[in-house]
């Protein structure tokens, strides 16, 4: 009986340490973020590139993060200089093993719970210029930035500089078409963003170009080597079954390729610019498209405006002050420009707000490339009519004050703003929400007798606000979205010849097509290669 009891107490003491081993394990895995993953290459004559990592990673909780691990497109490359925001040269060693490709970064102290830290990495790298073999006469470079398993990243940017003398008009893109191009030391840089991938999600982009502006490049086999290396004895065994299925694939493209295609003059409307975006095409001025800037992050609770005079100064709030937002509310392009536009003291920057619109300007741009730019800006003023009608139709005081408050980017667009506002509300009243920091902002500052203090840091927790009548609502928001408009830049002329006019660019251009019989030099990551390119970045990230 003795020896059962000890038995007994021997396995409940061996599960209660097991489950506490456990609770250890899990109460230590760690949860991190990338908050940005900037990538710049530089593509050489000699075929190589310089590949530059601007990193800043975010540990939400677990054990501390001492190294961080960053991928390589091929096993050839030298690793350069490692420096963190305080200007730390950090150590490197070569971590790959086997296909994996990487670089291990050792962080000048180690990163807890809470904490940020920003580097950047640079390496040299051989092999990544091949033939297309879909563009006669170009090489290219397919690349994907460095994937993350057990993370997202918020901002990914990722520009290509190609080499001196190649223009916009000669570059192509594999599927994932450029967002801008840009003009860097005399050289033609193309530019693609994303937020907000998923953990593991990977962005692959591709350029080609010709090959007369290189001096090196990896050419694609061709005639029964590549017949072999593609296919060998398996195609041997099943030659009969190989001809057959080569015959009807062969078929099958080759009508594809012969059936007419859509021409880029037939596309019509261009659909899903948001308001700020909307705003340019819409003819505003230079600072009425910053104001719509503004107010799109007053809607996001993302600044609050502490001075409005003499000069703007803004506060931007805890939530966004790694200026890339949150996963409930992520920061577009024009928000984060906007916001690095900010001065320690809170005042703007004109010279990067005129950067923000230039750059809002060629996107929008780059969108419209080969559609109708008259039904465009047809299509988003009868989306500002829509606007307008939400409002007036919604019957009760809540109902019309939660669809202004919903409308507002767009009905900002509307030239006639201020007597559409005051038509509207003339018989009614608004009921103004603790959270609408659009509201409040221009209630504080251009309401000649506020009596309510709107809550900054809890407006969740502030009391209701008093119900406001509608004249007065109506001068109080119009009035501060024109006086915004005339104050947020201190030398109006100075600032719009800050923006350089727009650069013509050609109206289209064409992608290079993706193949399924291109070898890719790293096959063993699965990455998807098209025929500009077979340098895929075959290692993911990693922390430890």
């Amino acid at each position: 009986m003795v020896k059962k009891s000890f038995h007994l107490i021997a396995i409940t003491l061996a599960l209660i340490f097991a489950v506490m081993a456990i609770i250890t394990v899990n109460a230590q895995e760690r949860l991190y973020h990338i908050d940005h993953e900037w990538v710049k290459i530089w593509i050489s004559q000699d075929g190589t590139i310089d590949l530059f990592y601007d990193m800043s990673l975010a540990l939400d909780s677990g054990r501390e993060i001492n190294y961080v691990f960053i991928g390589q497109p091929q096993r050839d490359f030298t690793i350069g200089e490692a420096v963190d925001q305080h200007g730390h040269s950090l150590t490197t060693s070569d971590a790959s093993s086997g296909s994996d490709y990487r670089v291990q970064v050792n962080l000048f102290e180690p990163l807890q719970a809470g904490q940020t830290a920003r580097f950047n990495l640079t390496t040299n790298v051989a092999s990544m210029l091949w033939e297309d073999m879909q563009n006669e006469g170009n090489v290219g470079m397919q690349f994907t930035p460095t994937w993350w398993e057990q993370a997202n990243v918020k901002d990914l940017r990722i520009l290509v500089i190609l080499p001196e003398g190649v223009s916009s008009e000669m570059v192509k893109t594999t599927e994932v078409l450029w967002n801008n191009t840009l003009v860097e030391d005399g050289r033609v840089g193309v530019y693609w963003e994303a937020q907000n991938l998923s953990p593991d999600e990977r962005y692959p982009v591709g350029v080609s170009f010709p090959a007369d502006y290189v001096q090196n490049y990896n050419t694609q086999p061709t005639g029964i080597i590549a017949f072999f290396q593609d296919y060998g004895l398996i195609l041997v065994a099943s030659v009969f079954g190989a001809i057959i299925m080569v015959a009807v694939v062969y078929t099958a493209r080759k009508k594809a390729y012969l059936s007419p295609q859509v021409s880029m003059e037939t596309l019509g409307i261009k659909r899903g610019l948001t308001a700020v975006e909307a705003s340019y095409l819409l003819d505003m001025k230079p600072t009425q498209i910053v104001t719509e800037i503004l107010y799109s992050l007053l809607k996001k609770r993302a600044v609050w405006v502490q001075a409005a005079s003499p000069v703007l100064k803004l506060r931007v709030m805890p939530l966004f002050e790694n200026k890339t937002g949150t996963n409930e509310k992520p920061l577009r392009y024009y928000e984060i420009d906007f916001l690095h536009a900010l001065k320690d003291d809170g005042s703007l920057d004109e010279g990067k707000l005129a950067h923000t619109v230039i750059f809002l300007r060629d996107t929008v741009e780059q969108k419209l490339q080969g559609y109708s730019r008259r039904d465009t800006e047809d299509y988003y003023r009868k989306i500002v009519t829509k606007a307008w009608m939400q409002v007036e139709q919604a019957g009760t005081v809540d109902l019309t004050s939660k669809a202004y408050d919903e409308q507002l980017l767009w009905l900002m667009l509307d030239p006639n703003y201020r007597s559409r506002t005051e038509t509207t509300f003339r018989n009614r009243t608004f009921d103004p929400s603790p959270l609408w920091f659009w509201y409040w902002y221009g209630y504080r500052h251009y309401n000649p007798h506020p009596t309510y203090k709107p809550n900054i840091d809890a407006p969740a927790e502030a009391p209701k606000p008093p119900t406001i009548p509608g004249a007065e609502f109506a001068n109080n928001i119009a009035t501060a979205v024109e006086k915004t408009s005339s104050n947020i830049v201190t030398d109006i002329e100075k600032f719009a010849n800050a923006i350089i006019p727009m650069q013509p660019q050609k109206a289209s251009h064409a992608p290079a097509r993706r193949e399924s019989g291109c070898v890719c030099a790293c096959a063993a990551c699965a990455c998807a290669c098209a025929c500009v390119s077979c340098a895929c970045a075959c290692a993911g990230g990693g922390v430890g």
